[in-house]
């Protein structure tokens, strides 16, 4: 398999941001580890040998990132609007300069032109990342995959509300957003599943609140409840991904 390492320095966050491509063809896909996790993890915690089978065969180009939740969702103790304003500065930096990386590899490898479809997948707090990726940029997004998140912004930011954190809340901006949104159409063209267990230290409910809200607008996102033994854990992340990632890269 080949890997390479990548630092790039980011002008949206003022520093340098450290990267790691398994791959040499396929599908582009973005891994966003869970809270507060490195571009390692991928690799530390073993989901590249779930992957491996896809990678190694051009089906999937994995580009694993950093995340800087220790400075926004988990900085239980600093100025909320400072935290949020830099959650959205990550978001940018992955739209505005990760994402064309992304592209121009794809491109180069597959021997593509133009724009294409990149697969967002994560667990946990990076479940929650990649929901409101997939949603609030349908046009990069086609594909995603996000395992056991809590979809409930007051857990990390209690009371707390701003322009900035409401549009990076899916269960806030879902609920008023209106079947007629241009946005409910290019839901229903691309393919996203949302995965929950019911077991230990799961929050099943936060995800059967945006299910609500997909059957009101007509979007066709696949929401999965596993079984009461299902934990909150990386043994059933495994399982997942081997269910439904062969269905998001079309080999099923």
């Amino acid at each position: 398999m080949e890997i390479q390492y990548f630092k790039h320095y980011s002008h949206a966050l003022g520093r340098d941001m450290e990267c790691k491509v398994y791959g040499h063809k396929g599908k582009p896909v973005l891994f966003i580890p869970c809270q507060d996790g490195r571009f390692v993890d991928f690799e530390n915690f073993k989901m590249i040998d779930e992957w491996a089978k896809w990678i190694e065969e051009g089906h999937a180009m994995v580009f694993s990132i950093d995340t800087v939740d220790k400075e926004t969702w988990s900085d239980q103790y600093g100025f909320p609007a400072s935290r949020i304003n830099r959650h959205e500065r990550w978001v940018h930096y992955i739209v505005d300069e990760f994402v064309p990386f992304m592209r121009n590899m794809a491109n180069e490898r597959n021997g593509w032109t133009g724009h294409p479809g990149i697969m967002v997948f994560g667990a946990s707090m990076g479940a929650n990342h990649s929901v409101n990726l997939f949603l609030r940029f349908p046009e990069i997004f086609d594909r995603m995959l996000a395992m056991s998140g809590i979809y409930n912004n007051s857990m990390f930011f209690g009371d707390y509300m701003d322009d900035t954190l409401y549009m990076n809340s899916p269960a806030l901006y879902l609920q008023n957003m209106q079947p007629s949104h241009p946005y409910v159409e290019r839901y229903n063209n691309n393919f996203g599943i949302i995965c929950t267990g019911q077991g230990a230290w799961e929050e099943p409910d936060t995800l059967r609140w945006l299910d609500t809200n997909f059957k009101r607008l007509g979007a066709n996102i696949w929401c999965d409840y596993w079984g009461y033994d299902v934990n909150h854990d990386w043994p059933w992340w495994y399982k997942q991904v081997q269910y439904f990632v062969p269905k998001l890269l079309g080999l099923e």
